[in-house]
């Protein structure tokens, strides 16, 4: 039996056939653009402007992660890198503490 219900709570204004052979569907450059500017807005309800483009979220999140890596790679400032941490002990302190040497090189390595 047919029903007219939205499903999951969610109501559709557009519905999209596609007919002849079964295909990925393409993106363009510029659309997914748009689509990944939408959902990095603040409030933004990822699932939800997946849901309303036809995408599954993941789709989209896959898409958001180009952009950034895209947009780190445009600025020519390097990615994040592992620093080392060394860790001694010295008698009589009273507090422990973590001291963290910018600059200099670890005489591990």
């Amino acid at each position: 039996m047919a029903s007219n219900l939205p499903i999951d709570g969610h109501s559709f204004g557009r519905v999209e056939v596609l007919t002849g052979t079964p295909r990925r569907r393409r993106w363009g450059a510029v659309e997914k653009a748009a689509i990944v500017a939408e959902s990095l807005a603040p409030g933004a309800v990822t699932s939800e402007i997946a849901l309303r483009h036809g995408l599954h979220r993941n789709q989209l999140y896959g898409w958001r992660r180009e952009y950034r890596s895209a947009a780190v790679a445009d600025t020519g400032i390097p990615g994040p890198d592992f620093v080392p941490v060394v860790a001694e002990s010295h008698a009589g302190s009273a507090t422990p503490a973590i001291e963290i040497a910018i600059g200099t090189q670890s005489p591990l390595f």
